[in-house]
């Protein structure tokens, strides 16, 4: 059975923590001891009422504010799949968090509340699945019990937000218009929507295809940890564990050992323990080679004829996500996948009006929630690809070199 990570983003109070609780509650995936406890804390509902949006709103703050802060982690399932949900926070001080639930995400829910329509957070998340290449997009209007169930209404923020997509070039968007609140379209068909002729939303979450979504094509492995037992009966074994992040792998393969540019051969291929002839995206596996090459944590094993760019300078769109402003200059240590290297933001390029969609050139400085294109130069080479063709390896953080703290998500052009 697969899985299906998805997001919910959107604007504050449209329903977010309440769609995903709808979905648990409706699909059966609550545990009775869990549903008493969130029926004693629901709080000015009617009687027999739960606030389904407690199962996801953790902390306590968020329950007494009636927000969102933090990424709340959820998880289900039905007879055709899993399912991992982020619900990602709707203000705009903790638009950052929901760049760290969208990385892994293969689907985005964007929320719309159906009386507002597009505002500027429904913009902002929007780029963000764009910018992160997020290959499925689901609009779902909200709240449409407060406006009778208008299919004007509904059409009409179609039509906005169509405008948004084709400027974002967002890939495979549907819509569907919902009630998380009374489970209208969510589990099943509702008949005060019977003028949508589209599926309720668990069917399409259960039946998008996700098998295209993984590249098969293009090897890239990152070395983890180099495993070296030294004892007596494992005198001469030398593996380098990591997980294959795409393409496929087989015994025999000729392959190049980044940033060293030194040739080898995979001799064996072990996964769990066992030995196997080849391995392929997604796996964690330690790799064999036939020659003993200095190979260290963050060092990539590719195909030789089938090889990343290998760079010391490059460009990046990038999330500002530190309360302290980006500058030109400003180093900062530069994370892709397991390689670790200081780096320098030589210069900002553009600053993205999230209203606009327009671009402010070489603004002075980035603040928080900025969407900015950078010039990047790095202290050692670094193996990439273009983040639009492969998201698994055009993807890196910006790390402050002081508090460790990680203050920029970026997408490597």
């Amino acid at each position: 059975m697969d899985i299906l990570r998805f997001i919910t983003a959107g604007s504050v109070d449209d329903g977010k923590s309440t769609l995903i609780g709808r979905l648990l509650y409706d699909s059966k995936s609550i545990l009775v001891d869990q549903l008493e406890a969130i029926g004693k804390q629901s709080k000015n509902k009617t009687e027999g009422e739960i606030d389904l949006a407690l199962l996801t709103d953790g902390l306590r703050a968020e329950r007494e504010q009636v927000i969102t802060i933090d990424v709340a982690y959820k998880y289900f399932s039905t007879p055709k799949r899993k399912f991992i949900i982020a619900d990602a926070p709707g203000h705009i001080q903790y638009t950052r968090n929901m760049v760290t639930g969208a990385s892994n995400s293969e689907l985005a829910i964007i929320l719309i509340d159906a009386r507002n329509g597009v505002v500027e957070q429904t913009r902002r998340h929007s780029i963000i699945a764009s910018l992160l290449n997020l290959p499925h997009v689901v609009v779902a209007i909200n709240k449409m019990d407060l406006v009778n169930y208008s299919e004007d209404i509904y059409n009409n923020i179609i039509i906005e937000y169509e405008k948004v997509a084709r400027t974002l070039g967002l890939k495979d968007v549907k819509y569907i218009p919902i009630s998380a609140l009374n489970g209208d379209n969510i589990v099943e068909r509702s008949e005060k929507l019977d003028w949508f002729e589209g599926q309720p939303l668990l069917h399409l979450l259960e039946n998008v295809k996700l098998d295209s979504d993984v590249n098969l094509t293009n090897g890239r492995f990152s070395v983890q940890y180099v495993i070296r037992p030294q004892v007596a009966e494992l005198h001469d074994y030398r593996g380098y564990a990591g997980k294959i992040i795409s393409g496929i792998y087989r015994k025999g393969d000729k392959v190049a050992i980044l940033p060293s540019g030194v040739e080898s051969t995979i001799k064996a291929i072990e996964i769990a323990g066992k030995e196997v002839p080849e391995a392929f995206a997604q796996q964690s596996v330690i790799l064999h080679l036939g020659d003993d090459i200095d190979i260290s944590r963050g060092d990539m094993i590719v195909p030789v004829n089938n090889q990343p760019r290998l760079e010391q300078e490059f460009e990046a769109v990038v999330c500002w996500m530190d309360n302290k402003p980006l500058m030109p200059g400003s180093k900062y240590f530069l994370q892709t996948n397991s390689r670790l290297v200081r780096s320098v933001v030589k210069e900002i390029q553009y600053r993205l009006d999230v209203n606009t969609l327009e671009q402010n050139d070489f603004p002075e400085k980035a603040v928080l929630n900025d969407i900015i294109k950078v010039k990047i130069k790095t202290a050692s080479p670094v193996a990439f690809d273009s983040y639009k063709d492969l998201r698994q390896n055009g993807g890196a953080i910006l790390i402050d070199e002081t508090s460790c703290v990680t203050v920029g998500a970026c997408m490597i052009r």
